[in-house]
């Protein structure tokens, strides 16, 4: 015998709730305490309860997907950005759609047309970069509410953005070096024009600044968070007549290309020189050796931007602003103190 679908009504017995929260619980989980989402969303395990979403987002004119763009999914940054992301949006009743684009750059109303077509209710980027005009489109449709920048971000305080604290990050690295007895520090930066760049360089010449560390141009060094830069900045830094004796890279990927060609050449890190790095990827405890960096808490990040977004799509008059989210120094195997 056909077993009987579960109703609404079958799952607000099973939570202990009433019907009116099972269906809130549905559509808009934000407005909902922690405690009551868990009940309702394990009562709907428990009993196999199927709602018809095509048929609630067509009732409620809604697409019912999010849009994430990503510089870059090749990095692994981003992997553990997007698990938060995807926690944020477990308990809600959202498809989250990803797209990279460095590989598919958007147009200058693509997208704005995303909303205006009722393809997507709400876009998280971790793309700052996005054209003038594509977020004018957006400010002009009357969607940049339900656009929240992640990690990095655009000069528009018409739209929300998630952040690490780069300015203090940047701060602690210079310390951690300076504490261990270094005054020759180089810092190698991320690409021209990029604000993860100009914050974490502005909060190195800060912290310079403030305990009197001299600075010399040929220890500013241009890369762009890869390998390959960090590569590039080990050759300058070998050519060097008065090399530094600690470098401060502005990403992991850099600190692990730089700590390679140093020590192919013999500069034994860090008995020779010693090297911090920004992000604390996965790899950075197991690097050889482990890599002394700025831990984001990516998770975090991740779970506040869909969070916001939630909130955000749930109150069309909530002021934009800034969350800022702290950063720690977390110290392994690849700093030291200076050997006079």
């Amino acid at each position: 015998m056909k077993r009987k679908a579960a109703t609404i009504t079958d799952v607000a017995h099973a939570a202990k709730v009433s019907t009116a929260t099972v269906s809130r619980a549905l559509s808009k989980p934000e407005l909902l305490s922690e405690g009551t989402r868990k009940a309702v969303f394990s009562a709907i395990k428990a009993t196999g309860y199927r709602a018809n979403q095509a048929a609630r987002n067509l009732r409620m004119k809604r697409a019912g997907a999010i849009l994430v763009l990503v510089p870059n999914l090749g990095k692994p940054f981003y992997s553990t950005i997007l698990s938060g992301i995807s926690d944020g949006f477990a308990c809600s009743d959202y498809s989250v759609l990803v797209s990279d684009t460095e590989s598919q750059p958007m147009g200058e109303g693509e997208l704005a047309g995303n909303f205006l077509d009722g393809r997507v209710d709400g876009v998280l980027s971790l793309d700052g970069n996005l054209s003038h005009a594509a977020l004018e489109n957006c400010h002009a449709a009357g969607v940049s509410q339900r656009i929240v920048f992640v990690c990095e971000w655009p000069g528009d305080d018409r739209f929300h953005s998630i952040r690490s604290d780069n300015i203090a990050g940047a701060s602690m690295a210079i310390r951690h070096l300076h504490g261990l007895g270094h005054r020759r520090i180089a810092h190698v930066t991320g690409p021209a024009g990029n604000v993860l760049t100009t914050a974490r360089r502005k909060g190195a010449q800060s912290e310079r600044d403030i305990i009197g560390l001299p600075i010399r141009d040929e220890w500013i060094i241009r890369g762009d968070f890869s390998l390959e830069s960090g590569r590039q900045a080990a050759e300058r830094i070998l050519a060097m007549r008065e090399r530094p004796t600690a470098v401060f890279c502005a990403a992991d990927m850099v600190a692990f290309g730089l700590i390679a060609r140093l020590q192919k050449s013999g500069v034994v890190v860090p008995r020779d020189m010693s090297v911090v790095g920004f992000d604390d990827i996965e790899m950075s405890g197991s690097f050889l050796p482990a890599l002394t960096t700025i831990r984001q808490d990516r998770q975090k990040i991740g779970q506040l931007a869909a969070m916001r977004l939630l909130q955000r799509m749930a109150d069309p008059k909530m002021e934009n602003g800034v969350d800022l989210v702290e950063v720690k120094l977390v110290e392994r195997a690849s700093t030291t103190a200076l050997s006079i």
